[in-house]
C-alpha cells in the first residue's frame, strides 16, 4: 500500500502544481477603456480632421467633374441630332457655294472672242457673312488680286494672290 499512497503522493502534487501554473497563466491584464476615434479621444485628432476635410473636398471635386462631364454629354448628344447633322451639312454646302461664286468673280477675265453685249468683268467685289466684310480688288497691272476680311471684332487678314502664275 505503500506504493499507491507515493503514487497519489506524486499525483497530488502534480495536479497541485499543474493548477497553480494554470492559474499563474490565466491572469490577464485589467480591462480599459479607451476612445479609438480622435475626435473623442483627441489623440492624433489634427490628423483625423485633415483627412476628414481632404474626403470631402475630393467628393466636391467629384460631384463638379461629373455635372461637368454631364453637361458635355449633353451638348454633344444635341450637336449629335440628325437635324442638326443635316443644317450644318447644307450651311457647309451654302458657304461652298457662295466661295466658289467669290473665286470665280475673282478670277474672271473678259471673253476675247466676246464682240457685243459682253459681260463686263468687275476688278472689285464685296460681300458680307455674318457680320464680318470680305472685299477683293483685282490689279491687272501687278497681275494680284487682294482679298481682304474684315471681323466682326475688327481682326483685319489680307491675302494677296497672283494671277495666272499657277501651272494647273
Amino acid at each position: 500500500m505503500k506504493d499507491w499512497t507515493k503514487i497519489g503522493v506524486c499525483f497530488g502534487t502534480a495536479a497541485l502544481l499543474g493548477i497553480l501554473l494554470w492559474a499563474k497563466m490565466t491572469y490577464a491584464d485589467p480591462l480599459v477603456f479607451q476612445f479609438h476615434s480622435p475626435s473623442f479621444s483627441g489623440i492624433g485628432w489634427s490628423t483625423h480632421m485633415l483627412s476628414i476635410e481632404q474626403l470631402q473636398h475630393n467628393r466636391e471635386e467629384d460631384l463638379i467633374a461629373k455635372a461637368e462631364a454631364e453637361e458635355r454629354k449633353e451638348e454633344r448628344d444635341e450637336k449629335n441630332t440628325t437635324i442638326n447633322k443635316f443644317i450644318k451639312n447644307v450651311e457647309s454646302r451654302i458657304y461652298a457655294n457662295l466661295s466658289k461664286q467669290l473665286v470665280d468673280n475673282m478670277f474672271a477675265t473678259p471673253d476675247p472672242n466676246c464682240v457685243e453685249d459682253c459681260p463686263e468683268v468687275s476688278l472689285t467685289g464685296e460681300a458680307k457673312i455674318e457680320g464680318s466684310i470680305l472685299t477683293w480688288v483685282k490689279d491687272p497691272d501687278l497681275g494680284t488680286i487682294t482679298l481682304t476680311i474684315i471681323g466682326e471684332d475688327g481682326t483685319t487678314t489680307e491675302m494677296i494672290v497672283p494671277v495666272g502664275d499657277f501651272g494647273f
